[in-house]
């Protein structure tokens, strides 16, 4: 079990070589571009402090994982042990199962759990029970981590393109298929840093993992902000989401969020609004 924490008791390395930059650290740039898992998850769960007052805090707690996410992956590019790869691939885990756990749309659940009072919870908590086993045999036979891992790529984009599908606002589709861009880009830079790292290594670049941890991160919040968005459209008919930017809201540029009102104030704001236009006669 301690041999677990030796540095390079790992049986995965990267293409970047290591100790390069840092006699302490094995894959510098690798360990350093997880710097936006801890730089970003405080400013977004500031943005969205009033989606957390309308909506609960689980948001939150899901940006706090994703700092989790960021930490173990530090770690395990910087020893390379098997315990930072395990609790690498854990806690990304953990972080789709959580989400899956709060915002899985009542729309794709199995016949049986639908129309049922709490057939949504009950089916969510099938997530959090599948995330211990996984966790536990994680331990026991690393490579389950990566083959579920991988495995849960397809349930989560075909989620993501059901909701775009039946989305009528053109933000939220624009921003769904930007995400979805984005993961085909991570996706890419993590099979040619794993696969075709001697190509890369010959041109001088063999840092394509650091580039899928900037990308992935991007694709992964963006993705949250969707099924945030796509959760109170759902499930919350009392409640009107509105996807923001911030800063540049009017031009869709800069870092999307999911502001939310009560759906009878802004009938009311917008009444309140329409009557105090002055009246044109002819």
């Amino acid at each position: 079990m301690w041999s677990h924490l030796d540095r390079g008791s790992s049986p995965i390395d990267w293409c970047e070589e290591n100790y390069t930059f840092s006699p302490h650290i094995a894959e510098f740039i690798n360990t350093m571009s997880n710097f936006l898992f801890f730089i970003m998850p405080p400013f977004l769960m500031y943005l969205h402090r009033d989606y957390a007052r309308h909506c609960g805090q689980g948001i939150h707690f899901i940006w706090l994982l994703l700092m989790v996410v960021g930490a173990c992956s530090a770690y395990f590019h910087a020893t390379l042990s098997l315990l930072g790869q395990l609790l690498d691939e854990l806690a990304i885990l953990w972080v789709v199962m959580a989400c899956f756990w709060l915002w899985y749309p009542e729309s794709a659940l199995p016949a049986r759990w639908k129309g049922q009072p709490s057939g949504r919870r009950k089916f969510s908590n099938i997530f959090i029970v599948f995330a211990f086993v996984v966790s536990f045999m994680g331990f026991i036979q690393p490579a389950v981590n990566a083959f579920c891992l991988m495995l849960l790529l397809f349930p989560s984009l075909l989620l993501l393109g059901l909701q775009l599908k039946i989305e009528k606002d053109v933000r939220v589709v624009n921003l769904g298929q930007r995400s979805i861009g984005v993961i085909g880009m991570a996706l890419t830079a993590w099979f040619n840093d794993r696969f075709l790292c001697s190509y890369w290594s010959g041109v001088g670049f063999p840092y394509l993992h650091a580039v899928w941890h900037i990308l992935i991160f991007i694709a992964s919040y963006t993705a949250i902000v969707l099924f945030a968005y796509s959760d109170v459209v759902n499930h919350m008919p009392d409640k009107l989401p509105i996807l923001k930017y911030f800063p540049l809201n009017c031009y869709q540029l800069g870092i999307p969020y999911v502001a939310v009102t009560d759906r009878g104030e802004q009938i009311q704001k917008t009444r309140n609004n329409n009557l105090s236009q002055p009246l044109i006669s002819l």
